[in-house]
């Protein structure tokens, strides 16, 4: 069975034959996915450039576009949908057209359902597994946060901090290139819904600049007179 996360997933399925829509559709419910049904390659691209999916299942052979046509043009879009192509056409090289044309996995007909439910998970798990290694490094500029880890490291050289400095640090960083008022920064970082009127962060920011805008690297920390601050290039 799928996980219990998989209640939120949806799928778009591309497939002409309503009778094999309709089968997949079965099953793909009966594993709790929501499922979204397009029959023609015109259709799965305006459904997959505009909605939000977790994965999509690609016929070879649709009645106005070539299935690997469809995934190409998700792929020029800059769309990382990860995209299972299903096909009659069992010929190693149809596969490897249909990989290299950006598709995630094949899948040939016939099939066994559970098979087409496994693979859809698994490429689902690896897109998520990716995202959360992309969410857990911060970059601006040369500036490198590993969350993971909690390091920093800028243009690769480690930066030791204060918890309360890291604190800020990651939190200008999440916010880069938007200008940061005391009470924002005052309650993101240390809770307090109100400006006590300290030069906390004042102290906080310089100790940061001292560190990390180092001769040779450009500034990064800006003060915005009468605002509040800024990081970014």
């Amino acid at each position: 069975m799928a996980d219990k996360t998989d209640a939120q997933r949806r799928i778009l399925v591309v497939e002409d034959d309503h009778g094999t829509a309709a089968d997949i559709a079965r099953t793909l419910r009966g594993h709790a996915f929501e499922v979204d049904l397009a029959t023609t390659g015109g259709e799965a691209l305006r459904k997959a450039l505009g909605g939000a999916y977790d994965a999509m299942t690609l016929d070879r052979m649709l009645p106005d576009a070539d299935g690997i046509m469809v995934v190409r043009i998700l792929r020029e879009n800059a769309m990382d949908l990860p995209v299972l192509m299903i096909s009659a056409l069992s010929d190693i090289d149809e596969k490897v057209r249909g990989l290299r044309a950006g598709g995630d996995d094949y899948l040939t007909k016939p099939y066994h359902p559970d098979e087409l439910v496994v693979r859809l998970e698994v490429m689902i798990r690896r897109k998520d597994s990716t995202q959360a290694a992309n969410n857990a490094t911060l970059k601006v500029g040369t500036l490198e946060v590993d969350r993971m880890r909690q390091s920093v490291r800028r243009s690769g050289t480690l930066i030791e901090l204060s918890q309360a400095e890291y604190r800020l640090l990651v939190y200008m960083m999440e916010q880069s290139h938007s200008v940061l008022s005391r009470p924002m920064i005052f309650e993101a970082v240390w809770g307090y819904r109100f400006d006590p009127g300290t030069n906390l962060i004042e102290v906080h920011i310089a100790r940061l600049r001292k560190k990390i805008d180092t001769e040779g690297e450009e500034p990064l920390f800006h003060t915005i007179r009468n605002r509040g601050y800024r990081l970014g290039a």
